[in-house]
């Protein structure tokens, strides 16, 4: 048992918000410490030609990204770089200060190693997130930003939110990734509509020249979100990013009757929309995979069914901070055990 798994327990007995701000504020101080980021740094990196992939003009030095909810704010952007991961997504931000739903808004289902959110797009805004980039962008690794919509922007006002975000982080960020899924912001799902993105999509690459993934929701019919995926690629979006969490309440045995699932109890759902959508658009576009990838044989799984990278939230949770680690060193193994040279000749392998 790792000394992660040991001290679970005791850290799962806090409430979701206050240990994650006890990691926050971890974070923090470990930026004025910077052996202590160096050594746990040299702890768990791994570095190889194999994992290595240029996708949409961005440079991955392994499939691993953090998912967008982790690092709301730009608060932890040192320590994460020092967990391994390949880029880090940042948000979701909107361009004011949001408090988000009332508490208590996340629970943990451990049996089911999975998250139960309904945050509802908390986070101090723009301006404030922007200036803690700044001084730190270039960065490392590539840096995306997650954006949305805030809850009292009316409907036919939601493009300007988006524009807003995105004229903002032109020059300070190396991919958007546009968030119009969260089932934690009244009636944003109902932007996943052709005409909707259609107009989005041509407005954001009017002001935004880098790499644009729009995220999907599970919900959504197959021959639903197909439709909504050709009309962004067609409207040269990059790519897509499947899938947000879910409001599927079976995946869990006592859920909430709020808030989106994410985790482990999300995977099957998840894979099973990456490989109907990979059937159709596999090496056409970039496809990210998330949802319910907690360790090197669901990412190897996910990588063979045409994503070209893999975002990860709750396995940091459930499984500590050697995940990224861990992912990376198994899916050397099982690369080099395929024949494989580079992670890009596994992409869709089993299509």
């Amino acid at each position: 048992m790792s000394f992660y798994k040991s001290i679970r327990p005791y850290i799962f007995k806090l409430d979701c918000e206050l240990a994650h701000s006890l990691v926050n504020g971890m974070s923090k101080a470990c930026d004025f410490f910077p052996p202590i980021l160096s050594f746990i740094s040299e702890k768990t990196k791994i570095e190889s030609g194999l994992l290595y992939q240029e996708i949409d003009e961005n440079k991955f030095y392994n499939p691993v990204l953090l998912a967008a909810g982790f690092d709301k704010n730009a608060t932890m952007l040192k320590s994460m770089l020092s967990l391994g991961f390949g880029a880090l997504e940042l948000g979701a931000i909107t361009p004011r200060p949001q408090v988000g739903n009332l508490k208590p808004r996340i629970w943990r289902h451990i049996e089911e190693e999975s998250i139960q959110n309904a945050m509802g797009f908390n986070n101090d805004g723009l301006n404030v997130v922007l200036n803690r980039i700044k001084p730190n962008y270039p960065f490392a690794i590539p840096l995306g930003i997650n954006i949305g919509k805030n809850k009292d922007t009316a409907q036919e006002n939601a493009i300007k939110d988006y524009i807003e975000l995105a004229l903002a982080f032109t020059n300070y960020s190396d991919y958007l990734s546009v968030n119009i899924s969260s089932p934690n912001t009244p009636n944003l799902r109902d932007l996943q509509n052709e005409g909707f993105i259609q107009e989005l999509c041509i407005a954001l690459r009017e002001v935004y020249s880098k790499p644009i993934y729009i995220k999907f929701s599970p919900d959504l019919s197959i021959d639903s979100m197909l439709k909504l995926i050709e009309v962004a690629i067609s409207n040269k979006i990059s790519g897509i990013i499947i899938t947000n969490t879910t409001l599927d309440y079976s995946v869990v045995k006592n859920p909430k009757e709020i808030g989106g699932i994410s985790g482990k109890a999300l995977s099957n759902k998840s894979l099973q929309i990456l490989k109907e959508v990979s059937k159709v658009y596999a090496k056409k576009t970039t496809i990210i995979s998330s949802g319910g990838i907690y360790d090197a044989r669901s990412a190897y799984e996910r990588i063979c069914h045409g994503a070209n990278l893999l975002s990860i939230y709750s396995a940091l949770i459930f499984e500590g901070p050697m995940i990224v680690r861990d992912i990376n060193r198994g899916l050397l193994e099982l690369l080099q055990s395929d024949g494989f040279s580079n992670i890009t000749q596994a992409v869709g392998v089993k299509l």
